[in-house]
């Protein structure tokens, strides 16, 4: 059997949180969400956060964002909400929260929150606070972390919880799980996926959470086509659509073959699919590029994507370095 690919944390954590931003505060720190003026809507400043940690010299990690929000206590203020993944154990890591939350506050001269998810798999690490003192004088930061592993005997409510989060903490923790044993990670991917019919998601919902389990919980090629095939089975015999022929397509001819050419038609095909005829500043863009990362990006964004309009506003993000694939 092929070896099992390895799985990619990062990048669907980076992409859940883009998607469900106020899904994840509500779950993960419902404290924090019942403070947040979520009418007043948020915005990302992942750009801003990549200089603050150039000036710093430290590394970033893809998963990290910074988010601009409005919180009601009495008065409205705007706050700035620095969100961590963390998928290893790192020694210095409570200070890097220190150095990022001084450094925004530097930059804004705004109240900073600080929240973390520890996705490592070590019990017993849960670095919550960073301090010093000298002469008198005290510096510290105290920040709350969530860890994925304590979900573990929460099993059966999330099950039952709705929220996207739920799924993803159970496609995390199953990929940990089943690391070298690709056989039962298809059988717990077939669960999670035939579950997303359950949880009263709404097609576009089945669609991107579908598509953040396939980018997590990866499989031997022999195995994902298996997956497949079951899946096929599943959907038409509950008729209920999991990811159509033209998208499956798509994501197998311009993933798996990995031909840049074949990539650029796969995202032009599913727009067109979708979207209707593919305007032709979209066509002159996809066509110059010669990125398969990129490529790969964007084929994966174009099965969810709402408008041509918006899938050229992303092109140009990626393009011009604002927005990591």
């Amino acid at each position: 059997m092929t070896n099992q690919p390895p799985a990619d944390y990062d990048s669907p954590w980076k992409e859940a949180l883009d998607q469900y931003f106020e899904d994840f505060v509500e779950f993960f720190f419902p404290e924090a969400h019942s403070q947040i003026n979520w009418e007043r809507g948020y915005e990302f400043l992942d750009t801003e956060l990549q200089q603050v940690v150039r000036d710093a010299e430290l590394g970033r990690r893809l998963a990290d964002k910074l988010v601009k929000v409005w919180r009601y206590d009495g008065t409205e203020s705007l706050v700035l909400v620095h969100i961590e993944v963390q998928s290893q154990i790192e020694a210095g890591f409570a200070e890097r929260m220190y150095v990022y939350n001084y450094r925004i506050f530097d930059r804004y001269r705004l109240p900073v929150a600080t929240l973390v998810v520890l996705a490592d798999e070590q019990p017993n690490w849960r670095p919550d606070h960073y301090g010093y003192e000298v002469f008198g004088c005290r510096m510290s930061l105290q920040f709350p972390i969530v860890k994925l592993l304590d979900y573990e005997t929460e099993w059966e409510s999330l099950q039952t919880n709705p929220n996207p989060f739920a799924v993803l903490v159970m496609a995390h923790l199953k990929s940990q799980a089943t690391r070298r044993q690709p056989t039962e990670r298809l059988q717990w991917k077939l669960s999670l996926a035939k579950s997303l019919y359950q949880r009263g998601y709404s097609r576009q919902d089945i669609l991107e959470l579908a598509r953040l389990i396939d980018w997590m919980m990866t499989l031997p090629v022999e195995l994902e086509q298996g997956f497949q095939v079951e899946m096929r089975n599943y959907e038409e015999g509950n008729k209920m659509p999991y990811v159509t022929s033209w998208e499956r397509f798509g994501i197998e001819k311009g993933i798996t073959a990995g031909i840049i050419q074949r990539g650029r038609e796969a995202v032009l095909e599913i727009l067109e699919t979708r979207l209707g005829t593919v305007p032709d500043s979209i066509v002159a863009t996809i066509n110059q590029i010669e990125d398969t990362d990129l490529l790969k990006t964007l084929l994966k964004r174009s099965i969810t994507i709402g408008s041509h309009a918006e899938f050229e506003t992303l092109c140009q993000q990626l393009l011009a370095g604002g927005e990591s694939s």
